[in-house]
């Protein structure tokens, strides 16, 4: 499905600014205007430098930033949390009417943000499978955002994967459950890989059967249109060696870990947002 969208500005192309931008690029998306990416060094500029994209050094152009903005009717702010705002009150002299600002840092309040911009805010919160087109972003629309602007967002973050529209007060969790949960899954799949090669398999044979295992699963799952829980229930005989290791992963309470895991995460970006 071919889109549309408005000239875009992103402020800090590191890997999830690298992976809207390479959804961006994709053949069914037309971004009128072009794309104008800002990164601190002219190694990373010269690197995304090409065809729609226009790269800017900040370390060699002290303007790059404002060059960016200009003109730009979504502005994409991809830096740490921490920067957000001082890089808002440097750009905020040259942005359009009409701009949309987008943030993706974990932590950083819209009403933090429309206290140093006077148009349109929004939070997002992407993951990094963004980068193979299989994201999830949950987007938060602040006080001045129209349905408009809330639909243009939605377009650009749809280029990298699924996006879900939730109130502010929802996208801390989003973070800690969609925006971190990459790395739960990870790490899920590096213990695995550890328990294997410790039964004796080589670790390009230990990570052959576990990622193909998590990525069938995954499919299986997204397939079969059955709740995980069923799933399971056909893998797990009465009495057989599934059904085993699955009462020695309840007896770990495998809820009340994931449980105190996300209430740290969200603790986290608590902390985040008043700037620790």
């Amino acid at each position: 499905m071919s889109v549309t969208l408005p000239t875009i500005a992103i402020l800090g192309a590191g890997s999830m600014g690298g992976a809207i931008l390479s959804g961006l690029k994709s053949p069914d998306v037309t971004v009128s205007g072009g794309i104008r990416v800002t990164n601190r060094t002219a190694e990373k500029a010269a690197a995304l430098q090409g065809g729609i994209v226009t790269s800017l050094a900040t370390a060699d152009d002290a303007e790059a930033n404002l060059k960016a903005v200009s003109g730009a009717r979504i502005v994409l702010i991809g830096v740490k949390p921490h920067m957000v705002p001082d890089l808002l009150v440097e750009i905020a002299p040259a942005l359009e009417p009409d701009a949309i600002v987008v943030s993706v840092a974990a932590g950083v309040r819209i009403d933090t943000m429309e206290a140093l911009v006077a148009g349109s805010v929004l939070r997002a919160m992407p993951n990094t499978p963004a980068i193979v087109g299989r994201g999830v972003t949950g987007i938060a629309a602040g006080t001045r955002s129209s349905a408009e602007d809330s639909a243009l967002v939605r377009a650009l973050f749809e280029t990298v994967g699924v996006v879900l529209e939730v109130p502010e007060s929802k996208i801390d969790a989003v973070s800690a459950i969609s925006g971190s949960g990459p790395a739960y899954v990870f790490y899920l799949i590096e213990q695995l890989t550890a328990t294997a090669i410790k039964l004796g398999f080589a670790p390009d044979e230990a990570a052959l059967m576990v990622n193909t295992t998590f990525l069938g699963s995954a499919e299986l799952l997204v397939s079969s249109g059955l709740p995980p829980a069923e799933l399971r229930r056909q893998v797990t005989s009465p009495k057989g060696t599934t059904e085993r290791a699955i009462a020695e992963f309840e007896k770990a309470d495998f809820t009340a870990t994931f449980d105190r895991g996300t209430a740290a995460a969200l603790a986290r970006a608590a902390e985040l947002a008043t700037g620790q």
